[in-house]
């Protein structure tokens, strides 16, 4: 099995690489990393720096916040282009803007090495069971030898075309999952304020043509009240600004992603980032005066 290099051990990161442990792949991981301990005390081996890890490593992967985060973690002192080897293959599973991607891809290709832009979807519990859903952009050579480990982080994994293709996909999931969340949440205020039974409603609605995995579980989450995040407002703020970005740049105008940041921007304003992005109903019952004590 190729060793593999993982940086970025945080919500999504850390089950990740805790994943290919358990499938046999030696990993290494950054000394830095607030996870590091428990991911040397599963079998992986901590090095101290980006550049040191890529050296040692035949495939390294990126799994941090946004684009500022992975492009320093590449092209920074000691990053990953400092150290990586030829033949090597980068794996970039962060959502960043497909721009980005495309120039890391760029910078790789002049290495001699290959590359891939590969986020994921399906939130924190995905990354725990190893079912995630990736999206790829990069040559077919190079997705034919990461697959073996998307499949054991994932549960389908899709090469999409080429460089930034991967991450054009995710902001297009982005923006699908936020205007649904929205629509959802407009739906529930509604019926809410018109006294309608929120169980029933929704038991009706997924037997009919609007039913959907968002309908199901925030659905149920609006009706429960429970905002524990599955996914912050705050990263799914970011994904929209990614969208919105990259709408600009293809002069795509994105009206319904541009209310929902909005409505996100709401909710950061209020100091509520850190809670689940179905916090979108709370707002709707704010605007809709609904109290919920």
């Amino acid at each position: 099995m190729e060793k593999t290099g993982f940086i970025g051990l945080g919500i999504m990161g850390k089950p990740m690489a805790l994943n290919l442990l358990k499938a046999g792949y030696p990993v290494h991981v950054l000394e830095s990393s607030n996870a590091h301990s428990e991911l040397v005390k599963a079998g992986a081996r901590a090095l101290p720096d980006a550049a040191t890890l890529a050296g040692e490593s035949d495939i390294v992967i990126t799994m941090l916040p946004d684009s500022p985060e992975v492009e320093e973690m590449v092209l920074g002192a000691d990053g990953i282009a400092q150290g990586i080897r030829q033949g090597s293959l980068f794996i970039d599973m962060s959502t960043i803007a497909p721009s980005t991607a495309e120039m890391l891809f760029s910078v790789m290709q002049k290495k001699g090495v290959e590359a891939l832009d590969a986020p994921v979807s399906g939130g924190q519990a995905g990354a725990e069971s190893g079912s995630l859903s990736i999206m790829a952009g990069g040559s077919e050579t190079a997705f034919q030898r990461a697959e073996p480990l998307f499949r054991v982080m994932g549960k389908s994994a899709v090469r999409i075309g080429g460089p930034g293709a991967g991450q054009t996909t995710k902001a297009c999931n982005q923006m699908i999952v936020g205007a649904t969340i929205q629509a959802v949440s407009e739906a529930f205020t509604l019926a809410k304020k018109a006294g309608v039974d929120l169980e029933k409603m929704r038991e009706a609605l997924l037997g009919g043509f609007a039913q959907s995995r968002i309908l199901d579980l925030h659905g149920q989450r609006i009706i429960d009240e429970n905002f524990k995040p599955g996914f912050r407002i705050s990263l799914h703020r970011k994904d929209m600004n990614i969208a919105l970005q990259t709408g600009r740049e293809h002069s795509v105008p994105l009206y319904c992603t541009a209310l929902v940041a909005a409505q996100m921007d709401s909710l950061l304003a209020q100091g509520k980032g850190d809670a689940d992005h179905s916090a979108l109903s709370e707002l709707m019952d704010q605007l809709a005066g609904i109290d919920n004590g």
